[in-house]
C-alpha cells in the first residue's frame, strides 16, 4: 500500500513510519509546514534515518485560517478554544490528507495513540481508545468523519509510549530522547503572551455571584473557568474564576463549590460509531483532554446534545469539547456552549 505518513520529526511519527515500512509498505513521509519551516527540517532528517522520501506541503494560510483565527476568536467570545480538535479535522486530516490523496497515496498515517477498526456489517468506522490510555487521543479525534477514518492508519495504536521509545532507541534515532511535543505547536510560553495584539480586550469589572466588585481584570481572554492563579484578587478566600460575562464585559469569581455542575449542552456534534442519535444514550463522557470519563445521560435536542452527569463535574467550559464514549469507542462529540 502506498502510504504517506504525517511527520512532525518527533519520536511517534519516525517510529510509525518505520513500523509501515517493516510491514511492506511503500512509505513516504509528508511534512505540513504550518507555523514554524523549521519542523520541515527535522521531520526530513527524521526520514532519512529510516531511508524513505520525504515531501513538505505548505499548509500556512490554511492553519492561519482554521486554526489560529478561530483560536483568538474564540477567546475573544470569553471561551476557551480546543485547537488540537480543529487542526486535526481542517488540517492534518483535511488539508493535507487532500494533498496525501491527490499525490497518489491511498492512506495516510501519524503517531496519533488512537485505534480505528471497521464494521464490516455496518460498513462504518469506528474510533476506538489507544490501548495505552495514559497517551490516548482519541479524545482530540472525534470530529473526523466517515471519509477521513478509511483514509487513516494509526500504527501506534496497539503500543505503549515506553514501547515506541525502546523501538527508537534501538534502532539509534536521534529523536529518540526527544522531549514531548508542545500541548500547542504555535505557541510557545504563556498563551497569553500570544494573545495579546492579536485580540481584541479591555479591562473590567471583576465581581462575585452576588455582583460585589472584587477589583479589576486585564481583559477576558486572559482568563478561563477553574483558573485560580494570577488573579490579582484577595477576597480573603480561595477564588476561582467560575464564569466569564462578555455581554458586560465582567469577570466572575467566587468559591471552589461554584464550579461543579451537573449538565452541559453542546453544539456541533460529530457522530461517529452511528450516523446519528436518534435517542438517549448511557455514556461515559471527557469535558477536556485531561478529565477524566465520567458516566452520564446523553439527549439528542435537535441539533444540540444535552449530557446529564451522574456526579457533578468541575469546571465545565464552554468553548471546549465534551466526548462521548461507549466504552472504548468514541461514540462523537461536539463544543461545550
Amino acid at each position: 500500500m502506498k502510504v504517506a505518513v504525517l511527520m512532525s520529526g518527533g519520536v511517534d511519527s519516525t517510529v510509525a513510519a518505520l513500523l509501515l515500512k517493516e510491514q511492506g509498505h511503500k512509505v513516504t513521509g509528508l511534512t505540513m509546514i504550518n507555523w514554524n519551516p523549521g519542523v520541515a527540517i527535522k521531520a526530513a532528517e527524521a526520514a532519512a534515518s529510516i531511508g524513505i522520501k520525504h515531501l513538505v506541503a505548505d499548509l500556512r494560510k490554511q492553519f492561519q485560517k482554521r486554526v489560529v483565527d478561530y483560536f483568538t476568536g474564540i477567546y475573544e467570545q470569553g471561551q476557551t478554544p480546543n485547537p488540537c480538535v480543529m487542526c486535526n479535522r481542517y488540517i492534518k486530516f483535511g488539508g493535507l490528507l487532500d494533498c496525501a490523496l491527490d499525490m497518489g497515496f491511498e492512506k495516510v498515517a501519524t503517531g496519533h495513540y488512537a485505534r480505528i477498526e471497521h464494521d464490516k456489517g455496518r460498513k462504518r468506522y469506528l474510533l476506538r481508545k489507544a490501548k495505552y490510555l495514559p497517551k490516548d487521543q482519541s479524545y482530540f479525534l472525534y470530529a473526523l468523519n466517515q471519509e477521513q477514518l478509511g483514509h487513516i492508519l494509526f500504527p501506534l495504536g496497539e503500543m505503549s509510549k515506553p514501547q515506541v521509545k525502546e523501538i527508537a532507541r534501538e534502532h539509534n534515532f536521534k529523536v529518540a530522547a526527544s522531549k514531548e511535543s508542545q500541548e500547542i505547536c504555535f505557541i510557545e510560553g504563556d498563551y497569553r503572551d500570544f494573545l495579546k495584539g492579536r485580540v481584541k480586550y479591555q479591562s473590567g469589572p471583576v465581581v462575585d455571584l452576588q455582583g460585589n466588585i472584587l477589583g479589576k481584570h486585564q481583559g477576558l481572554p486572559f482568563y478561563t473557568i477553574g483558573q485560580r492563579k494570577g488573579l490579582g484578587i484577595s477576597g480573603g478566600r480561595p477564588l476561582y474564576v467560575v464564569a466569564l460575562d462578555p455581554e458586560n464585559n465582567r469577570l466572575i469569581l467566587d468559591g471552589r463549590e461554584h464550579l461543579f455542575g451537573k449538565s452541559l449542552t453542546a453544539v456541533n456534534n460529530n457522530y461517529v460509531y452511528y450516523e446519528n442519535l436518534e435517542e438517549p444514550l448511557a455514556v461515559q463522557a471527557r469535558i477536556r483532554y485531561r478529565a477524566q470519563d465520567a458516566p452520564a445521560r446523553l439527549s439528542p435536542e435537535g441539533d444540540k446534545a444535552v449530557l446529564h452527569f451522574d456526579k457533578p463535574q468541575r469546571a465545565i467550559t464552554p468553548g471546549q469539547s465534551a466526548v462521548y464514549y461507549l466504552g472504548e469507542y468514541v461514540l462523537g462529540g461536539g463544543t461545550i456552549i
